[in-house]
């Protein structure tokens, strides 16, 4: 997972061009998770599901200093079981959600630093079986709330790595 995305964007920085405002996004976007060491990890732009979703598996919860956290794993490669990552987060909640299918899923919900087009915010990911989705990684409205503008006509239009990191994530 190599090819450093760019630094992220303060859009509160005076001295940022005006067109840090808005960030414009396409339908499916490479991201990065900072808080995971990944890079590049394929995403798709969900302006229809409010939270943002991460496939994660081996969840584990347990108390750390009186407060609930939960152990996961994810993998980054969308066709791939290669370099899975172990993260350990705090709860921020439980909650039933909805999936694209209607059946209700209980999920954890823990804060994660996502990196967009170079700019890096914090938000609410659920973590549920996305094993057989087409994307591992969904980004939804609560984070693109937060200066993302989406064009559905665009993919990757905030970058994209290198040649074989793509091929790693093709699963080759």
């Amino acid at each position: 997972m190599s090819s450093t995305p760019p630094p992220p964007v303060d859009p509160d920085d005076a001295t940022a061009p005006p067109s840090a405002a808005k960030v414009i996004l396409g339908w499916r976007e490479w991201v990065g998770l900072p808080q995971a060491g990944v890079a590049w990890m394929k995403a798709k732009i969900d302006t229809g599901a409010r939270s943002s979703s991460i496939h994660a598996f081996d969840l584990e919860s347990y108390v750390r200093d009186g407060a609930e956290w939960v152990r996961f794993s994810i993998h980054p490669w969308q066709r791939s079981d290669d370099d899975h990552v172990e993260l350990s987060l705090p709860v921020l909640d439980v909650r039933e959600v909805r999936s694209s299918n209607g059946q209700v899923e209980r999920r954890y919900a823990v804060a994660m630093d996502v990196t967009l087009a170079g700019r890096t915010i914090t938000t609410e990911m659920t973590l549920s079986n996305r094993d057989e989705m087409g994307f591992r990684m969904l980004v939804g409205r609560e984070a693109l709330e937060r200066g993302f503008l989406v064009d559905s006509s665009l993919s990757y239009a905030g970058g994209k790595p290198r040649r074989a990191v793509r091929r790693k994530n093709w699963g080759r």
